[in-house]
This record gives C-alpha cells, sequence and structure tokens, in this order.
C-alpha cells in the first residue's frame, strides 16, 4: 500500500502576521458598514510597538484608523501602549475607473483556487481543519489561563494509506507563556486541555508525537518577538498547501477584489459539488483581467472522484454557478461588514459564512 504524509499549520490571533490581518479587515468592515461600496485595500505592519496602517481607499466612510487598530490589539489581549501611523491615499482613478464601469469588473488580474473534499464535515482537508480548531482551541484556553499568551501555532501531521486518512503522525503547539510555567507544567497543560479535546480518538495511537514548545521557552511573543504584515499567512488562510494558491492574499481587500471574492465563490462551487455527492474531491482555477466582468478561464478537476468527467463537471458548474463579479457579490451578499469573522482559523469550512452554505445543484 502506498503510505505519504501530508503536513499543516495554523496560527492564533496573537501571531504578529494574524495581527495585522485582523487589523486591516477590521477596517474593511467599519468602510462596508458605512459605505457598502467601498474600495479598500488597507493593510497594516506591525513591530514592537509601532504599527504601520497604510494603503488605498475609495469610500464615503470616515475611518478612525489608529482607534480600530488599538481596539484590536486590545481585544487580542495585549495591554502595552502602541504608536500607529497611518499612510493612507485615495483608491487610483485609474483602477476605479477600470472597476466601475457599466458592468462591475474585476479590480485586478489574478488566479485563484476553490477547493474542497468528503474527509471532514466541513468538506475541509483534515490536518488543515484539525489544526485550526487546535489553534482555536488553544485561544480558548490561554482567555482562561492568565500563564499563557495570545501568540502561538499549531501544525498537524496526518498519515495516509492509499489516499486514506489513518491516523495522526505528529501535532506541534507552540504558545507564548509567561515565566511562572515550566515547561512540562506546560506539556500537560496543552495536552490535556488543547490536544485531547480536540483531535478525534481514532486518530491518535501510541506512536502519535506530541512536540509542545519544542524550541524550548518561549516567553517573548507578538510584535516583541517578530514582525507581522497583512497576507502573510494565505497557505494557513486557504487550505493548508492541500491546493493550489493564487499568490493574492485575502485579508485588507474589498469584494471587488477578485483575489477574495473569486476565491470565496470558487470554495462555494467546489463545496457544493461535493456535498451534493457530484464528487468526493475538486479542485476549481478560475482567472480574471483587471477591468474585466466575466472569468478568461474556468477549469474544474474531480481527481477522478466523479462519476463525472472533468469536462462534464464544467458544464455542470457554468450551468449552476455565475462567475460574474457582480453576481458573486450579489449572490454571496459580500458588500457586509463579515471580513473580521474571517480573519482568524481559516477562511473557509465556517459554517456561517455565505461561500459555506448548501446549494442545490442541477444535472
Amino acid at each position: 500500500m502506498s503510505k505519504y504524509y501530508f503536513t499543516s499549520e495554523s496560527v492564533t490571533s496573537g501571531h504578529p502576521d494574524k495581527i495585522c490581518d485582523l487589523i486591516a479587515d477590521s477596517i474593511l468592515d467599519e468602510a462596508l458598514r458605512q459605505d457598502p461600496n467601498s474600495h479598500m485595500a488597507v493593510e497594516a505592519t506591525i513591530k514592537d510597538d509601532l504599527i504601520l496602517i497604510y494603503g488605498e481607499a475609495g469610500t464615503k466612510a470616515v475611518i478612525p484608523y489608529e482607534q480600530i487598530a488599538l481596539d484590536v490589539m486590545k481585544k487580542i489581549g495585549y495591554p502595552e501602549e502602541y504608536h500607529v501611523i497611518v499612510k493612507v491615499n485615495r483608491q487610483s482613478p485609474e483602477i476605479n475607473q477600470a472597476v466601475a464601469g457599466k458592468e462591475l469588473s474585476a479590480g485586478d488580474q489574478g488566479i485563484m483556487f476553490g477547493y474542497a473534499c468528503d474527509e471532514t464535515p466541513s468538506y475541509m482537508p483534515f490536518a488543515i481543519d484539525c489544526a485550526h480548531r487546535l489553534a482555536e482551541r488553544l485561544e480558548e484556553v490561554r482567555r482562561s489561563d492568565d500563564r499563557l499568551r495570545p501568540d502561538g501555532k499549531t501544525q498537524v501531521t496526518a498519515q495516509y494509506r492509499d489516499g486514506v486518512l489513518k491516523r495522526v503522525d505528529t501535532i506541534v503547539v507552540s504558545t507564548c507563556h509567561s515565566e511562572n510555567i515550566t515547561q512540562e507544567e506546560l506539556r500537560d497543560l496543552i495536552i490535556k486541555k488543547v490536544i485531547l479535546p480536540v483531535v478525534p480518538e481514532k486518530y491518535i495511537d501510541e506512536d502519535t508525537k506530541y512536540l509542545i514548545n519544542p524550541s524550548g521557552s518561549f516567553t517573548i511573543g507578538g510584535s516583541w518577538g517578530d514582525s507581522g504584515t497583512t497576507g502573510r499567512k494565505i497557505v494557513v488562510d486557504s487550505y493548508g498547501g492541500y491546493a493550489p494558491i493564487g499568490g493574492g492574499c485575502f485579508s485588507s481587500k474589498d469584494p471587488t477584489k477578485v483575489d477574495r471574492s473569486a476565491a470565496y465563490y470558487a470554495r462555494y462551487v467546489c463545496r457544493n459539488l461535493v456535498a451534493n455527492g457530484i464528487c468526493r474531491k475538486c479542485q476549481i482555477q478560475v482567472s480574471y483581467a483587471i477591468g474585466r466582468p466575466e472569468p478568461t478561464s474556468v477549469y474544474v478537476q474531480s481527481f477522478g472522484t466523479s462519476r463525472f468527467t472533468d469536462s462534464e463537471l464544467k458544464k455542470i458548474v457554468r450551468k449552476n454557478f455565475d462567475f460574474l463579479v457582480s453576481n458573486i457579490i450579489d449572490e454571496l451578499d459580500l458588500k457586509r461588514p463579515i471580513y473580521a469573522q474571517t480573519t482568524n482559523y481559516g477562511h473557509f469550512g465556517k459554517k456561517d459564512l455565505p461561500w459555506e452554505q448548501f446549494k442545490k445543484i442541477e444535472l
């Protein structure tokens, strides 16, 4: 039998890159709350006590950038004082003209991927789904245990035989902590309160390895231990490496930016092909050109898991789904302040998000 291993990782909200993602998405939500037609591409960078907010905004909204950033830091759990510098310009009129013509068009060129499989109830690959659940649980535990700090990472290595998930081989959890907890106490805490409540017992055996803070002491975290920037966790945000990525990040971008909206729609299509029992695994690539409302290509793959050929699947997709930029925004109702809830633990697999809803497909 063919045996192989696949690994995916996740991070907590206190990771420096995720701090910046949440600042950017919180700014976007405030813009859309005031002006649903806002065109935003405002990002953040953080190091030590300095937060830089920068980018382009085309909006009628009056946005308190500094206050949003400071509120995010408090919400995450960083009590330090931070200095915020804001450098935000109006969006280029050339870009705005290309997007806002008679037919709403893509805000940039690019390629996007969607993916879904039947390994988990969320139609996500197991390793990334499990890594996200571990990161989410780590966050819950640290908010009730003052020995733990906001910055943390998780990683799951799954073992497969002939393409079928068999067991969890390795779990890595690294968490920032105070100085008044030993490494032995930390290991016991993480295994008992984070790992065992999350990872299905059937996938754990006597050979499963637990690596808890494998680098040792981790008392300096967040922006004081590393710098952070919006959009640097694109594999964490998508499919954990199971599927290709288009290269563009999600956070900070309004729905006219197809890096975000078309990636969400591609997930929506794949999820529903699997949820409707049409295939067990599905991947879609879609591409756009700036200033054009329709995609330049749509490519569907089922990896041999469907009774339909890939060409037949593409016809089913085009019959049931409309990849026009305007339709994506309307069908998923994307001009709403829903983006801060996407920032952490992946943009896919969360049951309340619009691109995770069931749609009956006509064959």
